[in-house]
């Protein structure tokens, strides 16, 4: 699949966002006056921004607002109404923080639980699909889930956890590669099955289907991402897990935090780009690209 910037900043800064405002609803770290401010504006703003870099990649971004209607039937849909109940239900707490009004902390676990649902639902929009075997398996809202919980833990949570939360992106990282490797030759698509010609026989591509590229082909087909996996992989992995885990470790917490939520960040966008790069949909099949 072709990994489109506005994708990836959408996946990788909600999912950071949500992760610290999370934390953040649930007292972690105890913030009050301009503190509060300053760290729940960074939540929300970390969270509002990545949802607006989505709308950058629609084909008509003024419809964006149409994504609210399918809710029955469509996880984006589903991501648009949690993410919006979360940054509501969150509203009270942010304010009882900055202004001192004493709300108590139960009610930030409403927020908390939609901010939770709004990175399962973002992360269901890919396992759901069919056609991309890769992301159709369970260790996909693992890995959403895990980059978000480590985001926010590596901002919020306290020293020693966030250095054992910072692991967890490597950790499903590893399961994902592991799991998603594989996944297309035991789906058992083929040309044949591509084209509906497999009773006849084993097709093969004679011509290209086209003299010029396509949608299609530029937005499912990205054949050259996986020629650079080894090198990313391990890159992603200690960028967006390990060296986090050793900086909270071995620096001071005002220090740390910060620098080691940076180079996460930078792991996370590396890891994303591996998750589309990487990712083969079934149409390559018919142009006689695997990729």
């Amino acid at each position: 699949m072709h990994p489109a910037p506005s994708v990836i900043l959408f996946t990788v800064l909600s999912g950071a966002g949500f992760g610290y405002l999370a934390f953040l609803a649930l007292g972690f770290p105890a913030v009050a006056g301009w503190a509060g401010f300053a760290a729940w504006g960074f939540g929300y703003a970390m969270a509002v921004s990545g949802l607006l870099a989505s709308t950058f990649h629609l084909g008509n971004p003024q419809r964006a607002l149409l994504a609210f209607s399918q809710w029955r039937s469509s996880w984006l849909s589903r991501e648009a109404w949690t993410s919006v109940a979360a940054l509501t239900a969150l509203a009270p707490m942010a304010l009882s923080d900055w202004l001192g009004l004493g709300l108590l902390r139960g009610f930030g676990l409403v927020g908390a639980a939609f901010c939770a649902a709004t990175v399962i639902s973002t992360a269901m929009i890919y396992a759901q699909m069919k056609t991309v075997p890769r992301w159709r398996d369970w260790s996909t809202p693992v890995m959403f889930a895990a980059f978000a919980v480590a985001g926010g833990g590596v901002l919020a949570a306290p020293p020693v956890w966030a250095a054992a939360l910072a692991l967890a992106p490597g950790a499903a990282l590893i399961l994902s590669f592991r799991r998603g490797d594989g996944a297309f030759a035991a789906a058992g698509h083929s040309l044949g099955s591509a084209t509906g010609l497999d009773r006849l026989g084993q097709p093969s591509v004679f011509e290209q289907p086209h003299t010029g590229g396509n949608y299609l082909m530029r937005e499912m087909i990205h054949v050259v991402g996986r020629r650079h996996a080894a090198r990313l992989r391990p890159i992603a992995l200690l960028l967006a897990a390990a060296v986090p885990a050793l900086l909270l470790v071995i620096l001071p917490v005002p220090l740390a935090r910060p620098l080691a939520f940076a180079i996460h960040l930078a792991g996370a966008l590396a890891a994303r780009w591996l998750f589309f790069a990487e990712a083969e949909h079934v149409v390559g099949l018919y142009y006689g690209k695997r990729g």
